[in-house]
């Protein structure tokens, strides 16, 4: 990250980017060519690592490059909102954002399959769900483990030090 004064290193802070943002960009790399698609997501942290759940569709082309290379990156934003300026170099977009790198796999024990599902829409919904075998049979429970991340908050202007 190049603008230190931006970083989020409060795991607090973190998790309400987490739990306000609702769409994950996951990166995919299939034969050299990039491939990224927006999903909704699901997260917990254990013990201080952060681990992101998605659901799919049983077939497509996503979960075939997954299956060839599961090394992925991600991108979650939230609190978008475009600023302006006097001159044109003082535009620009405040955000938070949550951005690492992981393996992604795809889910094939059922205890694993629920959990993932209950924690995906937890993170969607704010609400407790329970689900039948057969309603978890129509998807594929992605998990990414992830293996670093960082998260930022570039504020507007009027908001910032040192403007």
């Amino acid at each position: 990250m190049t603008r230190r004064e931006f970083e989020i290193t409060d795991i607090n802070e973190i998790v309400k980017i987490l739990e306000k943002a609702k769409i994950i960009h996951l990166g995919l790399v299939d034969d050299g060519m990039p491939y990224l698609v927006p999903m909704n997501y699901g997260f917990e942290i254990i013990d201080g690592k952060l681990v992101i759940y998605m659901h799919s569709g049983l077939k497509g082309y996503k979960l075939d490059v997954i299956r060839k290379n599961p090394v992925c990156c991600f991108e979650i934003d939230c609190d978008i909102m475009p600023f302006e300026g006097k001159v044109a170099c003082q535009y620009g977009t405040s955000y938070s954002s949550v951005i690492g790198r992981g393996e992604v796999e795809i889910l094939e024990d059922a205890a694993e399959r629920m959990d993932a599902m209950k924690k995906f829409m937890k993170t969607q919904t704010g609400r407790d769900f329970e689900f039948t075998d057969k309603m978890l049979s129509a998807v594929a429970m992605l998990r990414i483990n992830v293996d670093e991340f960082t998260a930022k908050h570039r504020p507007a202007p009027e908001t910032r030090a040192n403007v």
